[in-house]
């Protein structure tokens, strides 16, 4: 080839690819501004607020495999009174970090489902050994599902660093949260057999306010009203919740009165209405 053809050649090929380098950043720098001007925060602001929440779930779930596996170990050697102390407080760390460890569509059942939600051949996890410690009083019947639970939440563990987490799934993980308080603690349907859903309750608005935290800064900025209104509704929510504390727990769920029931359910939705609006006030 020509030496003056050939290097023709070259800046042609050179000067194409960067112009094909060119558009992808113009296409990067355009989806960037798109998802901050969608979310209304800076990228720099919604990079902190997912590092710092994958932290504080990722603790939560060590925690977690920590508490399961002296769970367990109880359960395998039969002391059905210290199975039953550890079962609530172990769950905490689980339904703190819901917006993550819910996002596991294959373990997330094989852990929390209740009786019913899944094919009674495939009903394993907390539930099932809650029903054996406290109907039946025995974890005879229960200890092979104790090695199943211990190695699902092993698996568990080694997976959340892979999640996929944005500021946008928070936003809608905290509403979540206090919309499952709504559906299944306030109803007293989660814990049916050992009555200990105040401990979830509490775990589920830990985590709603958890993920506020994260965004205050930037929603104070934007909507300062709405920001003091959510935090003086989580301050009346954990104050109704602390009259029924029990030592370092929480009262059975079968001595709240019908009116208490109904002033947390209250407060509750008071609380989520809110909370609900954090996304609206960031885009503005």
């Amino acid at each position: 080839m020509n030496k003056n053809i050939k290097i023709l050649s070259i800046l042609t090929l050179t000067g194409t690819l960067l112009f094909g380098c060119t558009q992808e950043n113009e296409k990067n720098n355009q989806s960037k501004e798109k998802e901050e001007a969608q979310s209304g925060m800076s990228a720099k602001e919604q990079k902190r607020i997912v590092t710092e929440y994958r932290e504080y779930a990722i603790n939560e779930l060590d925690q977690f495999v920590e508490k399961t596996t002296a769970f367990t170990d109880a359960v395998k050697a039969g002391d059905v009174e210290k199975a039953k102390k550890l079962y609530a407080p172990a769950r905490m760390h689980y339904e703190r970090s819901e917006p993550i460890a819910e996002s596991f569509a294959d373990l997330d059942p094989k852990i929390d489902a209740r009786e019913g939600d899944v094919p009674k051949e495939d009903w394993t996890g907390y539930h099932r050994i809650e029903k054996g410690l406290w109907v039946d009083n025995s974890a005879d019947g229960v200890k092979d599902y104790a090695d199943q639970l211990k190695k699902d939440v092993h698996v568990l563990r080694s997976k959340v660093e892979t999640v996929d987490i944005t500021a946008d799934v928070l936003v809608t993980g905290a509403v979540d949260l206090l919309n499952e308080v709504s559906t299944s603690k306030i109803t007293g349907e989660e814990d049916r057999y050992s009555h200990t859903d105040l401990y979830d309750f509490v775990a589920n608005v830990d985590g709603a306010k958890e993920i506020f935290k994260l965004f205050k800064p930037t929603v104070e900025k934007k909507d300062e009203k709405l920001a003091k209104t959510i935090d003086k509704r989580f301050d009346n929510l954990y104050g109704l919740l602390e009259k029924h504390k029990d030592g370092d727990g929480y009262v059975s769920y079968t001595k709240l009165k019908k009116d208490e029931v109904q002033e947390l359910s209250r407060a509750v939705n008071e609380l989520a209405e809110p909370l609900s609006q954090i996304g609206i006030a960031l885009e503005g």
